[in-house]
């Protein structure tokens, strides 16, 4: 057999000084030196990457805040269950976020800990015996509070707050996100599969109301959109397929409507790892007629803290 071997000494090299490089001094990462502030240490973070995504994201949220345009979230489960729920419905007070929309997940995990004051059953445990997802009080007032909102000729997310301010204990009620929402005029909107969620395997549960509050409740994510036009923010948080794929159509409906807006608004996701409907439903297309698409992986116990006080302190600057 015979190898061949390029010659190297016959290479055409450039000179160092003309070649353009992505990383310089300016954008290195730095120590705060004697200030220890939360500024300090955002400031100290390397302009590249993720860092820079995570600043790129903040300041849309912070110029959407001030300029009164849209920020939609969209949340799954695992962002409420890992203790979340306070920050983001501190957004909402401070009138930052403009619509919520969770998935099943996120609006079962918020309920419990507003109604019951706990969540997150220990899944192996229960479904060895067939208990996971069973408890009688999480599968019954939901359902009845789903029932009671299709009969009003209203949304799930809706009919899920209003059960909520109206129940005489409420352990979490300062860390729920339905609640601020609720108490702020802020829409909230879920958007259920069928079969998904723990209370749809309850004796209460009732198809036709879970479909049509959360048609409703589609439909009222898809009149939102229209604010995020021209500098508004969607992000999608912990949510793989359920919020994109929603996000996307409900996107299709206004663009039909409104001329083929909203456009140029920052799209983000952050999750802790990649997934295709995110990357492409939420950050790719949607972006092609204008506006920045950003995907961040990490953690939601440590990016939306990290976030969430970045945008407080360039709104108290």
């Amino acid at each position: 057999m015979t190898y061949r071997e390029p010659d190297l000494s016959k290479l055409r090299t450039v000179p160092f000084a003309g070649r353009l490089n992505k990383v310089e001094p300016a954008l290195l990462a730095h120590p705060p030196v004697g200030d220890r502030s939360f500024r300090a240490f955002l400031d100290s973070l390397p302009d590249v990457l993720a860092a820079r995504d995570l600043r790129t994201t903040a300041d849309a949220v912070v110029s959407a805040a001030r300029a009164k345009r849209g920020v939609v979230l969209l949340l799954g489960g695992h962002v409420i269950k890992v203790g979340l729920g306070p920050l983001v419905a501190d957004w909402i007070r401070r009138g930052i976020v403009t619509h919520i929309a969770m998935n099943g997940a996120a609006a079962i995990h918020d309920f419990e800990l507003a109604a019951f004051g706990g969540t997150s059953e220990d899944v192996a445990a229960g479904l060895g015996d067939g208990t996971f997802g069973m408890a009688e009080e999480t599968g019954r007032e939901m359902n009845a509070a789903i029932s009671a909102a299709a009969r009003d000729h209203r949304g799930m997310g809706e009919g899920l707050a209003l059960y909520l301010s109206a129940r005489p204990e409420r352990p979490g009620d300062e860390v729920s996100v339905l609640l601020a929402c609720h108490r702020q005029g802020t829409p909230v909107t879920v958007h259920t599969a069928v079969g998904a969620e723990i209370i749809h395997q309850h004796p209460a549960a009732d198809g036709a109301a879970m479909g049509a509050t959360s048609q409703r409740d589609f439909l009222r994510l898809a009149g939102s959109l229209p604010d995020i036009d021209q500098g508004g923010v969607v992000m999608n948080w912990g949510s793989a397929v359920i919020m994109p794929e929603v996000f996307l159509k409900a996107l299709t409906v206004a663009r039909n409507l409104g001329g083929g807006k909203p456009t140029h608004f920052l799209a983000a996701d952050f999750d802790m790892q990649r997934h295709y409907r995110p990357r492409v439903n939420v950050v790719q297309r949607p972006t092609l007629a204008g506006g920045t698409g950003i995907q961040v992986t990490g953690h939601h116990e440590l990016m939306f803290p990290l976030l969430y006080w970045a945008v407080l302190e360039q709104l108290a600057g």
